[in-house]
């Protein structure tokens, strides 16, 4: 068994010597720093994917100073999507996209083979990076092994860089932080979107993986200015959908060390970022995004509008903070 485990273990070695042999430019030297938007899929009222207003939202996007665009992530309804809109929407952002944006683009599936051959349809369709989400399904079977198996894997196979991601809200588990530290060290695994909010383990995975050049981002604004204070460079948020030129300022006075109006600006921005999160989801991201002059519209079933209520305690937290 010992032997067994060693010859696995001089095998990923060499897979990862020979990626980094092969690659034509080391994928620690992409910076992924800045702030992204994880961008709405917007749909017709018959639910089908309505790519002119997605382009809309793209020239607008394009004017505020974003690093780049998170296509197919969770604010993308990308499980309710087939394979082919999700290559599609993401060919559209490609051809949309000013040449000095980053296109990340959400890759994951439940299996590492549908998720290799997901990745590479992504980087064939034109992303500059990978956003790989943990697979979930078999959640309980999901430890440090499996993860960091899956994990090498897809980053071995694809010819563009990976960047982890941790959503617990949505998959029901952590990526384990000494499953991040091993898969920090893979040449093709640039960094990690966290989105659980918990700042003593962005810390820590910050403290235990900058000697490699690993990078991480806070998975929301709402934590935003926290995640900076300990390390991370950047942050992939729903709340930029809607007030984008906001959360880049509020990333700008943290990188400035201007700490004082960073917390001003973090105040404001908590209520309505959660209200579009963990409140009340996607249908209150495309609500607001209507408030502000972009197209969110329908989600696609089995999500559904928000109540009456809901609207307008969603409309409290934005006019409350004074952004309505």
């Amino acid at each position: 068994m010992f032997a067994a485990r060693r010859f696995s273990l001089l095998c990923r070695r060499s897979a990862i010597t020979a990626w980094r042999n092969n690659s034509q430019s080391a994928a620690k030297r992409l910076d992924i720093s800045g702030i992204y938007p994880p961008i709405a899929t917007p749909f017709t009222r018959s639910e089908d994917v309505d790519y002119q207003r997605l382009d809309d939202n793209l020239k607008k996007y394009a004017n505020l100073p974003f690093r780049g665009l998170v296509v197919q992530g969770s604010n993308g309804e990308y499980p309710y999507l087939t394979p082919e809109e999700r290559v599609e929407v993401v060919k559209r952002v490609k051809q949309a996209l000013p040449e000095d944006k980053l296109l990340v683009a959400g890759s994951g599936c439940e299996s590492t083979r549908d998720t290799i051959l997901m990745s590479q349809r992504m980087a064939d369709a034109g992303a500059d990076c990978l956003l790989v989400v943990t697979p979930c399904f078999y959640r309980g079977r999901m430890d440090s092994r499996a993860l960091i198996n899956h994990y090498a894997k897809v980053a071995d196979a694809s010819s563009v860089p990976v960047v982890l991601y941790s959503v617990p809200a949505n998959t029901g588990l952590d990526l384990p932080v000494d499953a991040i530290m091993q898969l920090s060290q893979h040449p093709n695994i640039v960094g990690l979107k966290d989105s659980g909010g918990d700042i003593t383990r962005i810390a820590l995975i910050v403290q235990k993986t900058r000697s490699q050049g690993f990078q991480v981002l806070a998975g929301s604004a709402g934590f935003l200015m926290a995640a900076y204070a300990v390390g991370a460079v950047g942050g992939v948020c729903a709340l930029a959908n809607v007030l984008g030129q906001q959360v880049c300022d509020l990333a700008q006075l943290c990188v400035s060390g201007r700490w004082n109006e960073a917390r001003e600006l973090q105040y404001r921005l908590i209520e309505p970022n959660t209200a579009v999160t963990r409140q009340y989801g996607v249908p209150a991201l495309k609500q607001a995004m209507e408030w502000f002059g972009y197209h969110g519209g329908v989600c696609r079933s089995p999500l559904q509008p928000l109540s009456k209520a809901d609207l307008e305690q969603l409309r409290v937290k934005f006019s409350s903070n004074g952004w309505l």
